[in-house]
């Protein structure tokens, strides 16, 4: 009879648990949809408000929440921030307009598709989403007006890879900040990502917009690019190069330590140029010079951008910060193991129940970001029990955090309105877009689970 009382008082103190959790992410999604409340704070009010009710005493939850912030953002504010300035020197230099522009006269127009795509994969690597959006949707509308193509159809698979770039692949801030909190390899995943990101570019990209040729997109006339002369871009090689050197470094400073196994020297080295860190500060100080002043670029001007690019991406550091609160009250509380064991028991894979979590998350709240960084605090313990590869599980929950753009994401309303679409056409293009590359996302990263899971 004890054991049926202590059974039943398990239950219910585990029931209980569960529908606190459930509470919270549901006022967390409220406050941020209904209520309009910035996401930073919209974590902090709830981080508190989930502390208190899962009894964690008040002389400690505040301090549980500092650590949270403290943790997330120590290790990911300077990647983050120098991420953004290289970004946004590619974008200000005129090198992005170089990668852009060549790569167009390569494919030529039978394949002006594949060289967008490319375009919006190469230049999104560096880039945030918004910025490389910006960035880019004047080459788009310049292409159709001037092969008088449908501007969705040929734009759709340029913006399929940034969106993959930016929920899939570091130095992004959600797959960066997911990569610290599993404590994954960043190399490692960024070169997983690359597996898992091509084939949802290409189905999303040139594949489905070939059945949106019928959509009308009369693109605002305030879009229409203003590009700068040909004779002040640097080479296509300095673009390319300085864009991509962090790519390179990440994959070479993984690379080296698993050929030369035995190299102490090699393995010392490798260990401290590929951390993410020192990498976005080599590739700064290598775009500054090589992007900067060889384009006659002053420091002062170089800093002003700089400057520039981190009030750009502040905003973002703060939700990522914030939702570090929310992962650090699970933790302090016991919850995050509760449901760690609880779904222990689904007969589902973790890669993905992760990603069913980071759908449902980002389908009623819209960000990417707060999408995967929920989900991260949610099923971080079942990473930290070796029950899965952590590098895969930041990719299934990238791709999940993609899942179906819908009215309360500000990326639908911004192709929406440089389109001139109706809500029914952006529903039809972009909204199935992202889906597409959630569903195919998963797909890639279980067949490479087969190859390199634990």
């Amino acid at each position: 009879m004890l054991g049926r009382q202590t059974f039943l008082h398990l239950s219910h103190l585990y029931f209980m648990t569960l529908l606190v959790i459930v509470f919270s992410i549901v006022i967390l999604v409220l406050l941020i949809t209904w209520g309009k409340t910035n996401a930073f704070l919209a974590f902090l009010l709830v981080s508190l408000m989930a502390g208190a009710l899962l009894g964690i005493p008040l002389s400690k939850l505040a301090g549980a929440v500092e650590k949270g912030i403290g943790d997330t953002l120590g290790a990911l504010a300077g990647v983050i921030m120098m991420g953004a300035m290289l970004g946004k020197l590619v974008a200000e230099s005129g090198a992005a307009q170089q990668i852009a522009s060549s790569l167009m006269k390569v494919f030529g127009v039978k394949y002006i598709q594949w060289a967008l795509m490319i375009t919006g994969f190469v230049i999104g690597i560096p880039l945030f989403y918004n910025v490389g959006f910006v960035l880019m949707v004047p080459l788009i509308f310049s292409v159709a007006y001037q092969y008088k193509l449908p501007a969705v159809y040929i734009g759709l698979p340029m913006l399929a890879s940034l969106s993959v770039t930016h929920g899939y692949l570091p130095p992004h801030p959600a797959p960066a900040a997911l990569v610290e909190q599993f404590h994954a390899n960043m190399g490692l995943t960024l070169m997983y990502g690359l597996l898992v990101a091509t084939p949802a570019i290409i189905i999303a990209g040139p594949i489905f917009s070939r059945t949106l040729k019928n959509i009308k997109s009369e693109p605002l006339q305030m879009f229409q690019p203003t590009v700068i002369a040909e004779d002040k871009l640097p080479s296509l090689l300095n673009s390319l190069g300085s864009s991509l050197l962090p790519v390179v470094l990440l994959i070479v400073t993984t690379a080296l330590p698993m050929i030369f196994k035995e190299i102490t020297i090699i393995q010392m080295l490798s260990s401290f140029f590929g951390n993410a860190m020192i990498v976005m500060l080599i590739a700064l100080i290598v775009a500054t010079f090589s992007l900067g002043r060889s384009t006659g670029m002053s420091m002062k001007r170089i800093m002003q951008i700089y400057e520039s690019a981190v009030k750009d991406v502040a905003m973002i550091l703060l939700i990522i910060a914030g939702a570090g609160a929310f992962k650090e009250v699970l933790t302090v509380s016991g919850v995050s193991n509760e449901i760690a064991t609880a779904l222990e028991g689904w007969p589902l894979h973790p890669l993905l129940l992760a990603w069913i979590i980071a759908c449902i998350i980002r389908v009623c709240i819209g960000s990417a970001t707060v999408a995967g960084l929920t989900t991260a605090g949610i099923v971080a313990p079942m990473v930290a029990q070796g029950r899965v590869e952590p590098n895969l599980m930041v990719l299934s929950i990238g791709a999940g955090s993609l899942m179906f753009s819908h009215v309360n994401d500000g990326g639908f309303w911004l192709f929406k309105e440089y389109f001139n679409l109706s809500i029914k056409d952006t529903l039809r293009s972009w909204s199935l877009m992202e889906t597409i590359v959630a569903i195919v996302g998963l797909i890639a990263v279980m067949i490479l689970n087969i190859f390199v899971g634990s």
